[in-house]
């Protein structure tokens, strides 16, 4: 049998974590198994689609490389892969159903219904329809059709007996029927219900495994039913448990829970979150954490899914996100922090590589670059007390000292670069017999205005160059000088 997996997506809105995990499980089992990974756009809810929420599907997936083998954009054997272009295809199955006695027309309207959910509420029962348009004659029907009357076609769930199906992550799970509702196949306005059209869809694509969240549990056994009564292999199914903000809350955009489109405007790369969500409710079997998406197709195995629910821990993924940064190569970082640089840095005159370099072991989300870097376009104004350092062993008098005695070495200094700064600096200190926390510790501070920059004061003296750093040293020695 070929493993061919689907995504298919509702284009109702962003793309949240929970929906990207399933996208990449079901990417990763058929390209493990050399099988095709299928797109499809459930877009039977007309009245829910947000435009643009189709073309923010692709790139998404694009961006992560889930890259479809088949789907709207690209053609295959089994298309349209666009739900509301197979508009006829369930109609003749839907019809077909009826035929067979499996499912029926009813006529009930909206009025009705609510009687009956008010009616089961006041029992606080849930709602389940009562079969009324089950009993409907032949004739009845036939009059009601001629007449055109609204109708949805639903189910016919038999109200004796169980239904048993296999999951590869939660076993063997067994309903019984009494419990089923009679859900609709198909609603007013011709569109198959989800319910129906995966089925469908499922079967005509040859997909050999469902990969989806676990709220379709509830909902497999009535699947079941029409595979069975459609006479169709049933494929392999594969629920996920939810993704959680914490034990007791499951992920929301109404809460303020990111999607894949937050945690990259937030500088997080594409690759730690997609490496972080596979080991969402996913465990490789080793205490590996760090893969880029071909080590994931490799490892991944449905084995390693867990029931239990998955907590979302932002934490981590920032961690991750830090491993990632650091085993890029500097001219990727650049190329990647570039942008974040240019929010706090203007001016011109630099060489913003050298920023990049000092900030590639310092980062652990791009968005965190400009709060670092907002002493570059302008020193700003310090008290002296900034000088004083119990770790560094400084304080006013030793760091104007200290200064005084940096000035005219800088002045002369030739050529100005990291290494000769670097090499004359450290001379310095060795020739003045103190810790080196005596003479950087103000230097970075008189360049900075700050305690904390993402380099030292030799790497921040080669960012600024000479002028810019003599400015600023020298208006250091004056502060220090007005305040002793």
């Amino acid at each position: 049998m070929r493993v061919r997996t689907r995504f298919a997506p509702s284009p109702t809105g962003y793309m949240h974590v929970g929906n990207l995990r399933t996208a990449l499980y079901a990417y990763l089992w058929a390209k493990k198994n050399h099988g095709d990974f299928i797109l499809r756009i459930e877009d039977t809810d007309q009245e829910r689609i947000v435009e643009g929420a189709v073309e923010l599907i692709y790139r998404t997936l694009e961006e992560t490389g889930l890259i479809w083998d088949e789907g709207p954009d690209k053609g295959g054997p089994y298309g349209p892969y666009i739900q509301h272009e197979r508009k006829p295809i369930y109609k003749k199955y839907a019809e077909e159903l009826i035929e067979k006695g499996v499912a029926y027309y009813c006529f009930c309207d909206r009025e009705r219904l609510e009687q009956l959910r008010t009616s089961l509420q006041l029992r606080k029962l849930p709602f389940r329809y009562d079969g009324h348009c089950k009993k409907l004659s032949s004739g009845e029907i036939r009059r009601k059709l001629d007449a055109g009357v609204p109708y949805v076609v639903r189910q016919s769930i038999p109200s004796m007996g169980s239904t048993t199906f296999e999951d590869e992550v939660f076993g063997s799970i067994t309903v019984e029927n009494a419990t089923l509702d009679d859900q609709v196949l198909v609603k007013s306005d011709g569109m198959p219900t989800y319910n129906f059209a995966n089925v469908v869809d499922d079967h005509l694509m040859k997909i050999s495994h469902v990969i989806r969240g676990n709220e379709y549990l509830s909902s497999t056994p009535k699947y079941n039913l029409l595979y069975q009564a459609f006479g169709w292999e049933i494929p392999h199914y594969v629920h996920c448990s939810q993704v959680m903000r914490d034990a007791q809350h499951k992920l929301s955009k109404r809460d303020g829970d990111a999607s894949y489109a937050d945690f990259i405007e937030k500088g997080y790369l594409k690759e730690a979150i997609v490496n972080y969500i596979a080991l969402l409710g996913w465990n490789p079997g080793t205490e590996r954490e760090k893969f880029t998406l071909e080590e994931l197709v490799e490892a991944f195995d449905i084995s390693g899914i867990s029931r239990s629910p998955a907590i979302f821990d932002v934490h981590k993924l920032t961690w991750l996100n830090g491993q990632f940064i650091r085993e890029m190569p500097l001219e990727k970082f650049h190329e990647a922090a570039l942008p974040w640089i240019r929010k706090a840095v203007k001016r011109e005159d630099l060489d913003l590589v050298k920023v990049s370099r000092v900030l590639h072991e310092r980062t652990e989300k791009l968005s965190d670059i400009p709060g670092q870097l907002d002493f570059i376009d302008a020193l700003p104004e310090y008290p002296p007390a900034l000088y004083v350092s119990k770790k560094m062993k400084t304080d006013e008098k030793i760091s104007l000292e200290s200064l005084r005695a940096l000035l005219p070495v800088l002045e002369t200094l030739s050529p100005w670069d990291h290494e000769t700064l670097h090499r004359e600096i450290f001379a310095l200190i060795e020739k003045r017999g103190v810790k080196s926390g005596v003479i950087l510790w103000p230097l970075r501070t008189a360049l900075s205005g700050k305690q904390f920059t993402p380099g030292g004061g030799v790497e921040l003296a080669d960012i600024f160059g000479r002028e810019e750093s003599l400015r600023r040293i020298r208006k250091g020695i004056e502060l220090l000088e007005r305040a002793a």
